[in-house]
């Protein structure tokens, strides 16, 4: 099985989960991880380079997709508007038409960049933030999907797995993951703290009303 990963600290719990969880070494061999950012893994799964991944809220109802995703409750610090320069990322599809929807002019700016920008500098506009002040809903930024030959069983019982367990990250992850993003393990810690991977009600409530508000406006990145 080919899974697409978003490179980025918010699915650092579940890369470690995976490691775990997967003890038989048929099982680890089977697994290849295709890294990286969300424009690029929406691609991949919509031209089935891969089997299944993290793809953009936007492009998810191309799949079937599992109550599995990346959520953020109020502020996500990885996910900015800076004003004063108007400019999409290319790395993102969900953020640029989130910043559309909430007429909010500026740079757009996702993932680890955006959280060192914001650590470095404390500001920007969260855009997680401002959706909650306006709808009062959590905001879901990515989905769980799948593509036609996949173990659809095997992937949504992992992620049953996940849910039920408390994971830990090893202090020696913990040290590199936070060394190549140039922040400290406590930073790390604590911006994971503000990020939810279970769709409940409200989440679910939350992506229609945003599949329904970006329904008129250009996706570019998904192609």
């Amino acid at each position: 099985m080919i899974f697409g990963a978003i490179n980025y600290l918010n699915l650092l719990p579940f890369q470690v989960f995976l490691k775990k969880e997967l003890k038989h070494s048929h099982e680890k061999m089977a697994l290849h991880y295709k890294k990286g950012v969300p424009s690029e893994i929406n691609r991949k799964l919509l031209r089935s380079k891969i089997d299944a991944g993290f793809v953009s809220s936007v492009v998810s109802t191309n799949f079937k997709c599992s109550d599995f995703g990346i959520i953020a409750n109020k502020k996500v610090y990885s996910v900015l508007v800076i004003e004063g320069k108007n400019s999409s990322d290319n790395d993102s599809a969900t953020s640029n038409i989130l910043a559309k929807i909430l007429k909010i002019d500026g740079q757009v700016i996702i993932g680890d960049k955006a959280l060192k920008y914001y650590l470095q500098n404390q500001e920007g506009i969260d855009l997680a933030d401002e959706w909650h002040k306006k709808y009062r809903l959590p905001f879901v930024f990515a989905r769980l999907c799948f593509g036609k030959k996949i173990n659809q069983k095997r992937i949504k019982n992992l992620t049953l797995a996940f849910k039920k367990e408390k994971i830990k990250i090893p202090q020696y992850i913990l040290k590199a993951e936070a060394s190549k993003r140039d922040i400290t393990p406590k930073e790390l810690n604590w911006y994971l703290s503000h990020i939810n991977y279970k769709l409940e009600h409200k989440s679910f409530k939350s992506l229609r009303l945003f599949l329904k508000l970006s329904e008129n406006l250009p996706k570019n990145g998904l192609k």
